[in-house]
């Protein structure tokens, strides 16, 4: 926790005069990921890689711009990080925004930490395998809905999956798409949203590591959009579908978005 509030500062104090301005949406290069990195997000990556490399330990990194990076001989963990999670939020002056850090063994055989850090209103959502999830400090469970008719969910994705979206943005009461996919997670996570499904196969690792853990952690249940186990692997490139639940109506959801 220590060390993502030390990073998630040094970004944050990187980015804040950035927001909202002309020049924060500017595209620099192509990230490791094969999306375009914005000014916004390599002032973000660099302030977080100068903060690490002041760190005693020996630690590999994968983050969504540089690809892979390791400082030391002998890594002890692994951070998986998307060091602006909503660059068109920040970049244009919507006030939803984040940072997401997952913790891993250096060999990646398993998320052990996950922390996503809301940039406008200070929250922080975190858990530890096993040990449940938390905002703030205190303890999170997802809604216990159970018809979706009293659903607000979030939906990406609809071309080329046109009829299964329609139906199932049909099926539910309110969609909400937010443009921060850590943060909408983490909204799942402690019943603010329903769930969150995204079948556009463009989600990576950056962007679901930590939100994901966090999720499980508080109850919900996460999964491809044939229900099958969803799995990360330790890069930028690999994409994934998603479909994350309060658990009790995950199959309902997979029934519709996963014909």
């Amino acid at each position: 926790m220590e060390l993502c509030e030390r990073v998630s500062a040094a970004s944050y104090k990187a980015i804040k005069n950035l927001v909202g301005t002309p020049e924060a949406y500017t595209t620099l290069y192509m990230g490791a990921d094969g999306t375009p990195t914005k000014l916004i997000d390599d002032v973000s990556e660099s302030a977080i890689i100068q903060e690490l490399q002041n760190e005693d330990r020996s630690i590999r990194v994968i983050s969504e711009e540089c690809g892979e990076r390791i400082f030391g001989c002998d890594p002890e963990i692994t951070l998986v990080i998307d060091p602006l999670d909503g660059t068109h939020n920040a970049a244009t002056g919507i006030p939803f925004y984040s940072i997401s850090i997952a913790i891993a063994s250096p060999c990646f055989s398993g998320i052990n930490f996950g922390y996503v850090k809301d940039f406008v209103t200070g929250d922080v959502y975190c858990a530890e395998r096993g040990k449940g999830a938390y905002l703030n400090g205190h303890r999170i469970h997802p809604s216990d809905k159970t018809d979706l008719m009293d659903h607000c969910i979030s939906v990406y994705g609809f071309h080329p999956h046109v009829t299964e979206m329609t139906d199932l943005c049909q099926a539910v009461r309110r969609i909400r798409i937010l443009g921060c996919v850590s943060l909408e997670l983490c909204y799942v996570a402690c019943g603010k949203l329903d769930a969150f499904v995204d079948v556009r196969g463009s989600l990576r690792l950056t962007d679901v590591a930590a939100g994901k853990l966090i999720l499980e952690e508080a109850g919900g249940i996460v999964s491809d959009e044939k229900g099958r186990r969803l799995l990360l692997l330790d890069n930028v490139v690999n994409c994934v579908y998603m479909v994350a639940t309060n658990n009790v109506s995950h199959q309902k959801i997979l029934d519709i978005a996963g014909r």
